[in-house]
């Protein structure tokens, strides 16, 4: 069974036949497209489809497309795949071992590395496990036994105080990279070129994740590897803490995981692929989602009476006394969102700047303007706009996911609470009477400044990777 991130085309020369296939996830991005002449397109970007094809749609992950059959086959069916809901009782020990190994099998790489560390659970855990094995393996021997670690954030932002904190823990070399809310307004247009959606909390959490990967790539990095995939796998969108029963939780991770290549896969693919730079996620190795699906959802489920928070399970599993992987309050932060993390005032002011720039007339015709996926708010609009100019195809509208939304759940965990209804936004923060730092405050202004890195600490650089005081103006 094929394993690994991938997306082929396998020609046969002898009949010219043809196989399409893509991993079983999504986390590389591909499409595929008809034209009036009967052919057949594969892209692994919209922008290949446009101007040749009648019509093009995702190629959906797990499927293959044989052109003597005509048709798309599923080729990964796994059985948490049916929203069955598993009996196996859980095992931290089997737990940590399926993640260590999914991050080990990531060490294979012939070029420089790094992780991204936001100083969340997730992006942690990444760090640790890599830092703790990377020294046996020929990367080590290549590139040198010191991690190089990768956070971005506003001056001053939830992200960078704790990246850096494990990055000092660790002893990686960090990089840390300062934005304003004002450069990520500037790159929004890019952003929705490169990454090919108008969903709002992709374009949020793409944005920083753009600018991070154009400094990194300049540092000579060519790989990175990430924490995507685990809140869909364990629950750990602070929506979650209204679930109401184990199976309601259980099929809501599925639907989570089947949709991850319309959010955070394509988010870490095209950000990151912009720039060449190619990102690696083992929270979505298929033998650690097929170890994490079948527990039990009743230990994933939130119960803060018995100290267990979101995630609480792969938090217990990595809670190891003698040889700790992270400080403790690490290990126990809060789910903060990327683009929540990387600054509070970055959500707000994008908010602001839509505010500028649509106005109440313009909503009251958005119905009219778009029918399929109506936006609700003015930074939805505002988005939309900008990708209807590069994309005006029909076609293009209708591969971005759209429905109501709390905190990033699907449409159907919406009910999960009365409140949610009225208060429907991507973010972590709209989660009231969750969220440390839910909604309460008018947006702040918009500041300008300029796109910055810095080192933290002074230590031996990987070979073949400089360390230079970069800026990037506006």
């Amino acid at each position: 069974m094929l394993d690994g991130m991938f997306s082929f085309v396998l020609l046969d020369t002898r009949d010219n036949s043809f196989i399409v296939a893509r991993d079983a996830i999504g986390i590389t991005s591909l499409y595929i497209g008809w034209g009036l002449d009967g052919s057949v397109w594969i892209s692994s970007e919209l922008k290949g489809l446009n101007d040749d094809c009648e019509h093009f749609e995702t190629f959906p992950p797990g499927h293959l497309y044989s052109s003597k059959a005509g048709g798309l086959r599923r080729w990964y069916n796994p059985p948490w795949f049916s929203e069955a809901i598993p009996s196996t009782p859980y095992d931290p020990l089997v737990l940590r071992s399926a993640f260590e190994n999914a991050v080990i099998k990531r060490l294979m790489t012939d070029v420089p590395f790094g992780v991204l560390l936001s100083g969340g659970l997730d992006s942690s855990l990444v760090a640790s496990v890599t830092a703790r094995y990377l020294a046996g393996t020929k990367a080590a021997k290549q590139w040198g036994a010191q991690l190089h670690s990768f956070c971005v954030g506003l001056e001053g932002s939830p992200d960078l105080k704790a990246g850096k904190e494990v990055a000092e823990y660790l002893g990686t070399v960090h990089h840390e990279f300062h934005f304003t809310v004002q450069d990520g307004i500037d790159a929004i247009e890019d952003v929705i070129y490169h990454i090919e959606t108008y969903d709002v909390t992709t374009i949020r959490a793409s944005t920083p994740m753009f600018l991070m990967s154009r400094k990194i790539k300049s540092l000579g990095v060519k790989m990175v590897i990430s924490g995507e995939g685990s809140d869909e796998i364990f629950g750990g969108y602070l929506y979650f803490h209204k679930a109401p029963n184990k199976e309601e939780f259980h099929r809501e991770t599925c639907r989570k995981i089947k949709a991850l290549h319309q959010y955070d896969c394509l988010r870490a693919n095209k950000s990151t692929s912009a720039w060449g730079l190619e990102a690696r996620v083992p929270f979505l190795d298929k033998e650690f989602i097929n170890a994490a699906m079948s527990i039990d959802p009743e230990w994933k489920m939130i119960k803060p009476e018995q100290g267990h928070i979101e995630k609480w399970i792969l938090r217990r599993a990595f809670d190891d006394e003698d040889h700790p992987y992270l400080p403790k309050h690490i290990l126990y932060r809060q789910k903060e969102q990327f683009s929540d993390g990387v600054g509070y005032n970055w959500i707000d002011g994008l908010k602001g700047h839509a505010e500028q720039h649509v106005t109440d007339k313009m909503m009251l015709n958005a119905a009219h303007i778009f029918p399929h996926n109506t936006p609700t708010t003015k930074e939805a609009y505002y988005y939309r706009m900008i990708f209807e100019r590069f994309f005006p195809q029909n076609s293009a509208g209708l591969t971005v996911p759209g429905g109501a939304s709390i905190a990033c759940s699907t449409a159907t965990a919406v009910a999960w609470d009365a409140s949610w209804s009225k208060n429907l936004d991507p973010s972590g923060r709209a989660a009231l009477g969750v969220h440390n730092s839910a909604y309460e405050e008018k947006l702040p202004p918009v500041a300008n400044g300029t796109l910055a890195s810095k080192i933290i600490g002074n230590v031996p650089q990987m070979m073949g990777v400089t360390s230079p005081e970069l800026t990037i103006r506006g």
